[in-house]
C-alpha cells in the first residue's frame, strides 16, 4: 500500500477569487488581545490574500488562533501571545469574500459509489478496522524516516506487561518522535519497572500486592530525590519501560501536570499554558499523531495540531491523527471539537499497540 498524498488546491482563476479583496489587518491594540472582527483559524488548509493578485497558503493552522502577516509572511498566533502591532487578519466569512479562504476538501478523494444515501458512513463500534491497520502501518513505516510521529498516551498502556513492552519497542526502532502525556503514565509506568505494578497492581497477574497502594507514591517520592526521570534511571537502576525508551533514544516528552496528580515527578509542567507551549512545538512538526486512553489530552493536542503541513518542496499533505479508545466518546468528543481529520480506531488500547508491534517488528 503506497502512501496517497494528492492534495487538490483550489482554483483560483475562478472570477469570484480573482476578484476578491486582498485581506483587511487590524494591529493588535495591546497585548495578548485580539482586534475586532479577527479571522479565528481552523485545522484546514487556509489562504489568505495579501495583494490583489496573491494568495498564500497559511504555512500551517490550528484551531482557535489568530493569523499574524509580517514581512509577506503569515504567522499563527494564539490570541493570549499576541504583541501589540502584530497586524492581525481580519474577517468572519471564509469563501474569499474578504481575502480569506478556508479550503476544507484539499484531500478528499471522489468515491466511485458515492450515493446520497448510504449505510454505515461513520466509524462505530461494529466498524472493520482491517484497513485502519494495514494503512497506519504503512504511514508509520513511511513516517520514520520522512515525518514526525507524535504519541499522546494514558497511563492504561503502562498498566499491562505486553502493551508497556510494545511501546518501549515502537521508541527504540524509530516509531516516535515525542511523546505527549501527564504525570500518570510517567508514574506507573516507572513503577512497573521498579515493582511490576500499575497502582499496585501486577502488570501481568493482575493480582493486588501487598500495600501496594504504597507503590506510586514511593516511585514519586524517589524520583523526586534522584531530581529526575534520567537520574533516577541510574539510581534505581531501571532498565525497561517507556521512559526508560525515551531518556536512552533521547525522545522529547511533555508531561503536562493536572490539578489531581500525585507528587508530581520533577518533569511535570504545572503551568498549563507552558505546557500548551511545550506540546505546540510537536503539534507543528507532526505528521502522524496517535492518542491513546486520554480524552483530555487528545482534545488538547488535537486542538493544536494543522490537518496539513507543508513540505519543503511546497507540496502538501495531510497530517494524520488517530484516536484510540475503546469508547466512540472519545473520538465523537474530539470531532464535536472541531478535529474533523480525526480518525477512530475503537477497540483496548493494550491490544492495539500489541497488535501494532507484533506487526511492525517484523520490518
Amino acid at each position: 500500500m503506497k502512501l496517497n498524498f494528492v492534495y487538490n488546491p483550489p482554483d483560483f482563476s475562478e472570477t469570484r477569487l480573482q476578484n476578491s479583496p486582498a485581506a483587511a489587518l487590524i494591529a493588535a491594540p495591546a497585548d495578548g488581545i485580539a482586534p475586532d472582527g479577527y479571522h479565528a483559524t481552523s485545522n484546514h488548509p487556509e489562504y489568505i490574500k495579501i495583494d490583489s493578485n496573491t494568495w498564500v497558503l497559511a504555512p500551517e493552522s490550528r484551531m482557535d488562533a489568530v493569523f499574524v502577516l509580517k514581512n509577506r509572511k503569515i504567522d499563527v498566533v494564539e490570541a493570549r501571545r499576541l504583541q501589540k502591532g502584530d497586524m492581525v487578519v481580519t474577517g468572519r466569512t471564509e469563501n474569499g469574500e474578504e481575502g480569506i479562504l478556508v479550503h476544507e476538501r484539499g484531500f478528499e478523494q471522489t468515491s466511485a459509489n458515492a450515493d446520497k444515501f448510504a449505510f454505515r458512513s461513520r466509524g462505530t463500534r461494529e466498524t472493520p478496522f482491517s484497513y485502519s491497520y494495514d494503512a497506519l502501518y504503512e504511514i508509520l513505516k513511511h513516517d520514520r524516516d520522512n515525518g514526525h510521529i507524535v504519541w499522546v498516551l494514558g497511563p492504561a498502556v503502562a498498566f499491562d506487561k505486553d502493551s508497556r513492552s510494545a511501546m518501549q519497542g515502537l521508541i527504540e526502532n524509530g516509531f516516535c518522535h515525542a511523546l505527549m502525556a501527564g504525570n500518570a503514565l510517567a508514574t506507573h509506568d516507572i513503577e512497573a519497572a521498579i515493582y511490576n505494578t500499575g497502582l499496585g497492581q501486577n502488570i501481568y497477574t493482575q493480582m493486588l500486592q501487598p500495600m501496594g497502594h504504597y507503590n506510586h507514591l514511593d516511585i514519586l517520592n524517589a524520583v523526586r530525590k534522584a531530581g529526575s526521570i534520567a537520574t533516577s534511571i541510574e539510581t534505581l537502576g531501571i532498565s525497561n519501560g517507556i521512559m526508560y525508551a525515551c531518556e536512552k533514544n533521547n525522545i522529547p516528552y511533555v508531561l503536562a501536570g493536572s490539578i489531581r496528580d500525585d507528587g508530581p515527578l520533577p518533569e511535570t509542567i504545572g503551568n498549563v499554558y507552558e505546557s500548551q507551549n511545550r506540546m505546540r512545538v510537536h503539534a507543528r512538526q507532526a505528521t502522524t499523531v496517535i492518542t491513546m486512553a486520554t480524552q483530555l489530552h487528545s482534545i488538547a493536542f488535537g486542538n493544536m495540531t494543522p490537518g496539513y503541513k507543508v513540505l519543503a518542496d511546497g507540496s502538501v499533505r495531510p497530517v494524520y491523527f488517530y484516536v484510540v479508545d475503546m469508547s466512540e466518546f472519545s473520538a465523537d468528543k474530539l470531532a464535536n471539537r472541531g478535529s474533523a481529520q480525526a480518525q477512530a480506531i475503537l477497540t483496548n488500547v493494550q491490544d492495539f499497540i500489541v497488535n501494532l508491534w507484533n506487526h511492525l517488528r517484523k520490518e
